[in-house]
């Protein structure tokens, strides 16, 4: 196998060399929720190296503490069966667990991680789960310490920025310490199996990539919805919202690999000269345009599983006179020959109906239906990639219902992943791990691509700024905005909720 295949966009089951992982906010949400569980089933599966995992954090702990910590949350994140099929791979996982109390100002901290690594390793990765404002502090520690080996890798979490200027300034100061080839700045949206399938449906099928075009799709829709409010997320937050918080990244993202052109090879650089191509290709959203294609939304109060919600404004930490959008949707054109005419619309929102994430790909209906009695809703077919809660494609076409007469029906093919093995499907997390760990940066942002998102949003966000005026409210539970539902209402469509 050569090294194209070995680091394949699905990523190889080989082990890597041994290698040491840090984790800078090794106690946060992210590295609890995700991070860890992550790094136990890669290790369960026999795919994490040897090599020690540093958690760093600015609290007095030992060990000790730290392991009773992770053995707690691996109990709420790992099914009791699989945890207690093994047993003792469960606690030497644990065991491989160091913990660093560190201040990003304090040099001798940095000194004292250097001290707990092994000096013979050269391969490292440095997971930065923090804000990006605390990048170059980081940086700049490891630099000092003499961390930083020429093997050594750097994964960075979004928001990278709150804007064009300020992620170009981060972009810089990472890059002083570390070649672009060792960034890998992460989106675990492209790390779900979904998307990977995305790309195998249209570059390994001659029947989707040939329809794949303003010829035949009428639009594309892809959405974002979370029920949860702002939860204990409230400070970081209010300072984000939605715009910064998801438009940027998932939604730019997930649009990108949708509307790319096929690469010439499945390599990291060729996948992804071909998604800035799409960034650079956006049509601009400014001036008038803003009010026409852009919407932002704020939850009111309202139900969410039947159990009443405060408004985003009486959530704890969130400033009362608070402008920060909870959703934001968006028609969005990109000016080339493949998609010119076919409207992308984007959507995602807090305290929405329920939790979901979908592209949907509409094609356009039938030019005459020979069926008297085809109703409306069955003339155009769907390609629906759902990436949560429950995994899976379905193509949506008409056919012929059971008995007599000719009365025509809509029915899915699915293609669901969960079908193709009794095993369980990886985490997105855990697939992206993999690929840094391996030295795939396939489903990373490359430092262009990050800039130009920012790049297309930074006038709307300015304009947001300037005007100060108060996004619309929405019933939590509610679709979102009655805005929302009009920006596609004025071009004769409507928003498919699953």
């Amino acid at each position: 196998m050569n090294k194209e295949e070995d680091i394949g966009l699905l990523t190889s089951n080989s082990n890597a060399s041994p290698f040491d992982l840090v984790i800078f906010g090794g106690l946060g949400d992210l590295s609890q929720r995700k991070l860890i569980p992550a790094l136990y089933h890669l290790d369960h599966d026999g795919r994490l190296a040897s090599g020690n995992l540093f958690l760093v954090g600015r609290r007095p702990l030992s060990d000790q503490d730290v392991h009773k910590k992770i053995k707690l949350l691996l109990q709420d994140n790992i099914p009791d069966q699989e945890s207690s099929d093994s047993l003792i791979d469960f606690e030497r996982f644990i065991a491989r667990f160091r913990y660093v109390q560190l201040d990003l100002n304090e040099e001798k901290d940095f000194l004292r991680l250097s001290a707990a690594m092994d000096c013979q390793q050269a391969h490292r990765i440095f997971y930065f789960a923090t804000g990006s404002s605390l990048y170059k502090a980081i940086c700049i520690g490891l630099k000092r310490a003499k961390i930083i080996t020429t093997e050594s890798k750097v994964v960075l979490e979004k928001p990278i920025g709150h804007d064009y200027q300020s992620a170009a300034s981060i972009n810089q100061a990472v890059a002083e310490y570390f070649e672009e080839k060792q960034i890998y700045r992460i989106d675990h949206y492209l790390g779900k199996e979904t998307v990977q399938n995305l790309l195998a449906l249209r570059f390994a099928n001659s029947i989707f990539e040939s329809l794949w075009s303003h010829k035949y799709i009428d639009h594309i829709q892809i959405s974002i919805a979370e029920s949860l409010g702002v939860e204990k997320r409230a400070g970081f937050y209010d300072k984000v919202g939605a715009m910064r918080d998801m438009l940027q990244n998932h939604l730019l993202q997930l649009l990108c690999i949708t509307a790319m052109e096929p690469p010439s090879q499945l390599t990291a650089d060729a996948v992804r000269d071909e998604k800035v191509k799409v960034l650079r290709a956006l049509k601009p959203i400014s001036g008038d345009l803003i009010n026409e294609h852009i919407v932002r939304g704020q939850y009111d109060a309202g139900l969410t599983d039947g159990i009443p919600v405060p408004r985003y404004l009486d959530e704890e930490n969130v400033a009362k006179s608070s402008v920060t959008e909870t959703f934001t949707a968006a028609k969005v054109e990109i000016e080339n020959w493949r998609w010119a005419g076919v409207p992308f619309y984007l959507r995602t929102g807090k305290r929405l109906a329920q939790r979901s994430c979908e592209i949907i790909v509409q094609f356009k209906e039938v030019p005459h239906s020979i069926f008297p009695s085809q109703k409306k809703e069955t003339l155009a077919n769907q390609l629906v990639f759902r990436l949560q809660p429950d995994e899976g494609i379905r193509l949506y076409l008409n056919e012929k219902r059971l008995g007599p007469g000719m009365q025509i029906q809509s029915t899915n093919l699915s293609l669901n992943p969960d079908a193709q093995s009794s095993g369980r499907v990886p985490e997105a997390y855990e697939r992206l791990l993999a690929d840094v760990i391996l030295g795939n940066a396939t489903l990373f942002l490359r430092d262009d691509e990050l800039l130009e998102a920012w790049r297309w949003l930074d006038p709307i966000l300015q304009d947001s700024t300037t005007s100060k005026e108060a996004p619309e409210n929405y019933v939590a539970g509610s679709w979102g905005p009655v805005s929302a539902i009009l920006l596609l209402q004025k071009d004769g469509r409507h928003w498919y909720n699953s």
